[in-house]
């Protein structure tokens, strides 16, 4: 099959946006017109696709077949990583696989093509004897970035109060090619230069940081504006004539024409030795000489920031969050960053998430350290959209084949490798299911991080030999192979290594850069390693490889740090979260944590705390759960988490794990708190959950206080941010003398209003029993001095009307939640409050709903006969025997039928009740001719049968969480009465093709916290704790208000 001459092209399906082609119809065309005499090249099989720019009978139309059949090509190539099913035994694959760095996340798709014995050639690794890449789409993602931005940055000034020709521009895929798209910007231009830019922003000027690809595809679309480049040094001066404050009448002046300034490393760092100049040279190899001087010299001027550059975490950042504060502080013009590089985490720290071509913005507020995703406040927009180049696919899809086909040939008709021309033969991984001699480091570099992961953790045996240094290797590591013979002379001198840090350049002009702990036992080997790899650094250095402008060390051996005999406990190392559970609200909380200690985590958890802060180490998660598949998912992509299968009834398994982590979180159900407690008390281990407290857990406060533990409980939402929302209004109260009158709260999980499409507005985003459950249970609430008490059987007709003034769009009613007295005693204010009302929110309407159905006996928890039996009724049957329909009229009914016999039943009043009930009887299914499966013991199983399968959530839905307070403060000494009022809102969120709902993130992220706090030191008490103590709750709700999730407070 290999070398057969049939090429076979993939569909992509790695991103709805993914429109690119490695080759178009007309490369086509040339390679089958050629011939395989000629071209290499006898058919070509095209994928089917509705998405790609190239419609499929373009291709057709020049000879090449359609099919989803590629068993007969013998190379198949794509633009993106396929799916690992799309992968066949003794095929050639070609595509972008980032895999050659050993790249965590992609290294099943590469044990794949090893299990196949296929063949992959990378577009990444095909290099020209220039040195530089020949296949890439740099200056796409630089054009199509620019103009998107050009786009938003129109939409931003006039949410703050300016109408701008940027406003007329739309986005790069919103054009059919690249030259109308550079038409729109010429049009926006000549506007620019007639009508001008209104003086409050002017000077306009855009940062360039770096020159490469992607600075050049910016910048070309840029000077299609009326524009003038200034040189770094004369910014100031820029700003003195453009804004002459001296002058006795000055205005800023409509300007007719924007700036450009394009920046490179010397414009960003200086020596820390004044008496040396910048080297680049230097400051590549060491750049801990280097101190950051854009924040000082070019960010104070700069209107947008277009970041171009590659970065890696040795270098200073271009921006910190800090500085960021600090220029928003004094009067910085900023207004937006365009992040085309999307360097997530990176150059500049608060660009800490990507962003989509559909949704391709959002604000951070520096000065609230806050995100949002709006165009409307406080702050800057930032764009970092990482699929930039099929904005314009066409035109990329063009300029890739034009390579690509020169190639195609090659590859297609080609057995032995070695036949090949250097250039693709060094771009070949796997050839026939084996590495390729270039490649043999992947499985070094793979299992040199693949030890068991608990002897990885901190309080396990480590079987460490005697000595240890940590060496930094810095250069053209993997382009040019170099880490192939440093990784031999390490192990044939009978040593091992354990990679630390790694990264990559983006670009064959990028430096990469490894930190390897070599070990030996013997130290005198330790230094014959240190010794050949300096002479490696040397030999290169010596050969010239190097151009003269990067003339540096390809390969240069540092010491970082000795460590000799200490042992892995004496060292830098990560903490260790393990949870127990892997249901919706894990990720959440995995994602936060697992982040910690890394990018701009760090710097938005500082700003939370007092002077104490304790810096929080990197932290490993690990994911526990009965099914391991469920645990993989909630892991899948996050860095520093991983997967275990565990039965916390197992107890020495259970023990097993909590002893090699420092914290532990259980998202078990609530039964399950117990023997995890049990476990951490006897292991010293703290604990968070999310769940109420019982009074097993409660009992332990003294046993987790001699353990020295403390197990912080009701960490979640309701309960969690409610009681520390709560405890901050009433605490702030007491402190300014005032004695609450009034207590009121209401909590609802509920779909969005665009989501709440059914009868019942309501849907469930698990299984909907507990949820049924809740509405059964009895409640008790004091209202005006009088204690009121609602039996479960009428909990449903107890509901009323709620309007919230600062929400009038939403219909909202309220049911009394449980006992709302023994909050009276947990917040302090039993004695002092007349009433005391906790309740949940639903959409208007629901509960005469839920009512009537309760009252039609849908919700009875007994076995019913008609379900004992093997003969499964249909729904259609069981409910018109619920409803006690006369056999001759089954098949007649109708909604209002069915309304009518609802009525006639006496279980509601209102006509318009019966007929909403009769509806939802309908939508959920109960009257369909389909078998009730053997499950159904009950009505309330059939029930909740419907409702799980009828009321869930699209992909595409969003969940809401709306948390509301009230308090009445009295104030006797003014005479005065005064309303506090304290609100969460937060929306379910989609971010790369994945959905959270806003209910997990609202458990999940108070249960990270919690553990973070804990971790950090800046919760103290030990035993049985709940978020109710200002040492918990004021830098719980700053972190939460920090990670995005926003409670706003008003007084009346």
């Amino acid at each position: 099959m290999l070398g057969n001459g049939v090429v076979g092209v993939l569909s992509e399906s790695c991103n709805k946006w993914e429109r690119r082609a490695p080759l178009t119809p007309s490369h086509c065309a040339r390679l089958l017109h050629s011939g395989k005499v000629n071209a290499g090249v006898a058919r070509i099989v095209i994928q089917p696709s509705t998405k790609r720019i190239y419609h499929d009978a373009l291709y057709e139309d020049v000879g090449c077949e359609i099919s989803e059949d590629l068993s007969e090509c013998g190379l198949v190539i794509g633009v993106k990583q396929p799916k690992l099913e799309m992968i066949l035994p003794d095929r050639a694959y070609a595509f972008f696989s980032h895999s050659h760095k050993a790249q965590k996340e992609n290294m099943p798709l590469l044990d794949k093509i090893l299990a196949e014995k296929a063949t992959l050639y990378d577009y990444e690794l095909i290099v020209g004897d220039h040195g530089k890449r020949l296949l890439a789409f740099g200056k796409y993602a630089g054009r199509a970035g620019m103009i998107d931005f050009l786009c938003g940055l129109g939409q931003r000034y006039l949410s703050i109060g300016y109408s701008t020709p940027f406003l007329s521009l739309g986005a790069s895929y919103m054009y059919p090619s690249l030259s109308a798209a550079k038409a729109a910007v010429i049009s926006m231009g000549e506007e620019i230069a007639t009508l001008g830019l209104p003086p409050g922003i002017c000077p306009l000027l855009f940062v360039f940081t770096g020159s490469g690809n992607v600075s050049q595809g910016a910048q070309e679309i840029f000077k299609l504006l009326p524009c003038s480049f200034v040189d770094p040094n004369r910014l100031p001066e820029l700003f003195r004539v453009a804004r002459n404050h001296s002058a006795p009448t000055w205005m800023p002046k409509r300007t007719f024409q924007v700036y450009g300034c394009v920046v490179t490393s010397q414009d960003m760092v200086k020596p820390n030795d004044p008496s040396k100049g910048f080297n680049k040279s230097d400051y590549y190899s060491h750049p801990e000489h280097y101190s950051p001087i854009f924040h000082e010299r070019i960010a104070p001027y700069a209107s947008v920031i277009v970041n171009c550059m590659y970065w890696e975490p040795r270098f200073p950042r271009l921006l910190t969050t800090k500085q960021l504060q600090d220029l928003m502080n004094t009067g910085c013009p900023l207004v937006g960053i365009a992040d085309i590089t999307c360097d997530i985490g990176g150059s500049i720290e608060f660009v800490n998430q990507t962003t989509s071509i559909d949704s391709p913005f959002f604000r951070y507020d520096p000065l609230k350290n806050s995100y949002h995703y709006d165009m409307e406040g406080g702050g800057m927009i930032c764009s970092a959209v990482d699929i930039l180049p099929t904005e314009f696919a066409k035109e990329a899809s063009q300029h890739f084949g034009d390579i690509l086909s020169k190639f195609i040939g090659h590859l297609a008709s080609t057995l032995d490798i070695k036949e090949l021309p250097a250039h693709l033969r060094r771009a070949c991984i796997v050839h026939q299911g084996a590495l390729t001699s270039l490649y043999e480091y992947i499985p070094r570099m793979r299992n040199c991080d693949s030890e068991d992961l608990l002897e990885d953790l901190p309080s396990s045996p480590c079987h460490r030999k005697k000595h240890s240094l940590l060496v930094s290797l810095s250069g053209h590591l993997f382009d040019q192979f170099l880490i192939n013979e440093a990784l031999d002379i390490i192990g044939c001198a009978g040593g091992s290594f354990h990679l630390v840090k790694c990264h990559v350049g983006q670009s064959t002009n990028d430096f990469s850069y490894s930190e390897i702990e070599v070990e030996t036992d013997d130290r005198a080997v330790l230094d014959q390693i240190i010794d050949s790899l300096s002479s490696l650094a040397n030999s290169n250095e010596n050969q010239g490889i190097m151009k003269k402008e990067t003339d540096n060390i390809l390969l240069r051996v540092g010491k970082v740090q000795q460590s000799g005999m200490k042992s892995r406990d004496e060292k830098s190392r990560k903490t260790a979260v393990l949870i127990l559970g892997a249901g919706r609200v894990c990720r959440p909380a995995v994602e936060l944590l697992a982040s910690t200690g890394s990018i701009s985590t760090c710097e938005w958890f500082k700003t939370c705390m007092e002077a104490d802060f304790e810096e929080p180490d990197e932290v490993q998660v690990i994911v526990a759960s009965l099914f391991l598949k469920d645990a993989e998912e909630v892991v899948q992509g996050i860095p520093n988490a991983t997967a275990v299968l565990l039965d916390v009834t197992d107890h020495g398994s259970l023990c097993k794990y909590v002893s090699k982590v420092d914290i532990v979180i259980s998202l078990l159900p609530p039964g399950c708190h117990i023997i995890v407690a049990n476990a951490c008390i006897e292991l010293k281990k703290h604990l968070v959950t999310t769940s109420y407290f019982d009074n097993s857990l409660s009992n332990l406060d003294d046993d987790a206080k001699c353990a020295g533990i403390t197990v912080l409980g009701e960490m979640g939402l309701d309960p969690g941010i409610d009681h520390m929302m709560a405890m901050k209004m009433i605490n702030q109260a007491h402190l300014q003398g005032g004695r609450i009158r009034s207590f009121t709260s209401y909590c609802g999980g509920l779909p969005s209003p665009a989501a709440a499409n059914n009868p019942l507005g309501y849907k469930f985003s698990w299984n909907p029993a507990g949820a049924i459950r809740a509405g059964r249970n009895p409640a008790t609430y004091r209202s005006h001095g009088e204690e009121i008490h609602v039996s479960g059987e009428i909990l449903y007709d107890s509901a009323v009307k709620l309007q919230l003034s600062d929400f009038p769009a939403f219909a909202l009613e309220c049911l009394p939640n449980r006992d709302s007295l023994v909050y009276g005693n947990l917040y302090g204010i039993e004695a002092e409050a007349s009433t005391i009302f906790r309740g949940t929110l639903r959409y208007e309407g629901f509960s005469k709903i839920m009512g009537t159905l309760a009252k039609l006996g849908f919700f009875d928890p007994e076995a019913h006969p008609i379900l004992k039996n093997a003969m499964r009724p249909t729904f259609e049957t069981f409910t018109h025997i619920l409803l006690g329909v006369e056999s001759d009229k089954k098949s007649v009914m109708g909604e209002k039928d069915l309304a009518e016999k609802i009525s006639a039943l006496g279980v509601c009043k209102e006509k318009g009740t019966a007929m909403k009930t009769a509806r939802t009887i309908i939508f959920l299914g109960l009257l369909e001719q389909t078998l009730i499966p053997l499950s159904c013991q009950t009505a309330f199983d059939v029930t909740c049968f419907c409702m799980e399968e009828r009321l869930a959530y699209s992909s595409t839905e969003q969940d809401m969480v709306l948390l509301h307070h009230e308090i009445e403060v009295d104030f006797q000494e003014s005479h005065s009465i005064e309303k506090h009022q304290a609100t969460l809102l937060e929306f379910g969120k989609t971010t790369r093709g994945r959905t959270t709902s806003a209910m997990a993130l609202t458990v999940g992220i108070p249960a990270a916290i919690g553990a973070l706090l804990l971790l950090t030191n800046k919760i103290k008490t030990r035993g049985v704790l709940r978020p109710i103590v200002p040492e918990v709750y004021d830098p719980a709700l700053e972190i939460l208000q920090a990670y995005g999730i926003k409670m706003l407070e008003k007084i009346e």
